[in-house]
C-alpha cells in the first residue's frame, strides 16, 4: 500500500494555486463521511461472488493542458475511466489482469478482494465496465484470509492459465491459486518463496509479479519485484522463482522512482510501471521498457523510459499495468490507479496504444 496521494494536491499542483503542503493539511482535516455504501468486504460471502454496481465517467483527454495532444512518448491514449461503487469496499486496486482479448479482467484490492467483470468498448474506444462481482481471498482453510491470518496488503498479481499468484507486502508471502477449481472460491497455498523475499522492510515488499510464459526466455518462472527493497548499491530487489534459473536481481534505481507493477509485452520484453512522490517535485509516474533476456541471477537491469507524467496529466496512484493485443494488432497498455480507499483520490482506468519506436 502506497502513501496516499490526495485529489486536491493533484489538482492544486497541477494548476499551482497552492502548495502541496497546504492542500496536504487541508486534507488531513478534512474527516468528511461518505455517502452509505453497500456491502462491506468482510461480509462477502467466501462460497460465492456479489455482484456489486460500478460507474464510469469517460476522461476523453489526458493532457489537462492541451486536451487535443494524444501522443505521450510511446504511448498514443487511447481512451480512459473515472471508477465509482457504492460497494464499500470498491477501491485499493492495485492489480490487474486482463484476457488475450483485453475485455474480461481479474482485479485485486489492498484488502485482499478479488474483483472480476467485463470491459466495454465501442471500436477501440473504452465506455464502461460490466458484470462486476467481488469475493474475499480464501486461504488453504477457505476461510477469508483477512479474517484468520490477518493478511491482507495484496499488491501484485500474476496469471498462468488457471494458476493466479498474489503477492501479499507486508508479510511477505505470495499465495497460489487454482482457479480451475472454483475460481475466485479457489484456496491459496503459501508459494516456496527465498528467504531474502521475506525480510524485505514492511512496506516496501514485492509490488510486481509476472509469470513468464513457455516459449519465451525464463519461460516457467514468477518474476516477482519489490516497491523499494534496495541492494546495498541502492538499486530496488528483485526475484526469479521457480524456473531453471532462480535466483535474485536488481532494477537499477534513479531519480526517486519506485516500483508500482510490472507487465510482459506480446513482443516479449518487460514493461516496469514507476511512480514517485515528494512534496517539492509531487507525483511522477514513467514506464520503461526492459529486454527479458537480461533478466538472469546476478544481473542488474535497466531501461530507458517510454512513458512519463506528472501533474499536468490525468493520473493519480498509477499501481496495475498489462498488455494486450486488440482485434487491429495493436499493443494496448492498461492502467489502473489505487485510490487508497480515499475521498480525495480517484480510481482511473487508462487505455494508451504501444507505438513502433
Amino acid at each position: 500500500m502506497s502513501p496516499p496521494i490526495s485529489r486536491r494536491d493533484l489538482l492544486g499542483a497541477a494548476s499551482a494555486a497552492l502548495p502541496l503542503a497546504a492542500f496536504a493539511g487541508s486534507a488531513r482535516a478534512q474527516g468528511v463521511s461518505p455517502a452509505p455504501k453497500q456491502t462491506a468486504p468482510e461480509d462477502l460471502s467466501p462460497s460465492a461472488p456479489t455482484a456489486i454496481e460500478v460507474s464510469a465517467r469517460p476522461i476523453p483527454s489526458f493532457d489537462l493542458r492541451d486536451r487535443a495532444r494524444v501522443r505521450f512518448g510511446a504511448l498514443q491514449f487511447r481512451g480512459g475511466l473515472q471508477l465509482s461503487s457504492r460497494f464499500r469496499g470498491f477501491g485499493g486496486l492495485s492489480g490487474l489482469r486482463l484476457d488475450a482479448d483485453g475485455e474480461r479482467f481479474l482485479a485485486i484490492s489492498d484488502k485482499a478482494t478479488w474483483f472480476t467483470g467485463r470491459l466495454t468498448y465501442s471500436g477501440n474506444e473504452l465506455t464502461g465496465i460490466a458484470d462486476v462481482e467481488a469475493a474475499p481471498m480464501l486461504g488453504a482453510d477457505g476461510q477469508p484470509i483477512t479474517a484468520q491470518r490477518r493478511w491482507f496488503d495484496s499488491e501484485a498479481i500474476a496469471r498462468d492459465g488457471s494458476l493466479v499468484y498474489v503477492a501479499l507486502e507486508r508479510v511477505h508471502q505470495i499465495l497460489r491459486y487454482d482457479f480451475g477449481r472454483g475460481g475466485v472460491s479457489a484456496r491459496g497455498d503459501v508459494l516456496l518463496t527465498p528467504p531474502a523475499l521475506r525480510k524485505l522492510p514492511s512496506n516496501a515488499g514485492i509490488e510486481a509479479l509476472v509469470i513468464v510464459p513457455k516459449g519465451r526466455p525464463l519461460a516457467g518462472t514468477l518474476v516477482a519485484i519489490s516497491e523499494r527493497g534496495l541492494d546495498s548499491s541502492g538499486n530496488i530487489i528483485g526475484f526469479l522463482i521457480g524456473g531453471r534459473t532462480p535466483g535474485s536481481f536488481a532494477v537499477r534505481r534513479s531519480d526517486g522512482y519506485d516500483i508500482s507493477d510490472a507487465a510482459l509485452l506480446p513482443q516479449g520484453d518487460l514493461l516496469i510501471l514507476e511512480r514517485k512522490f515528494s512534496w517539492t517535485t509531487g507525483v511522477g509516474i514513467r514506464i520503461r521498457r526492459i529486454a527479458l533476456t537480461s533478466l538472469a541471477p546476478g544481473a542488474t537491469i535497466d531501461g530507458r523510459p517510454i512513458f512519463e507524467a506528472d501533474l499536468g496529466y490525468e493520473i493519480d496512484n498509477l499501481e496495475a499495468l498489462d498488455a494486450h493485443v486488440d482485434a487491429a494488432g495493436d499493443t494496448v497498455l492498461t492502467m489502473l490507479s489505487d485510490d487508497n480507499f480515499s475521498m480525495l483520490q480517484r480510481t482511473l482506468l487508462l487505455q494508451f496504444t504501444l507505438l513502433d519506436e
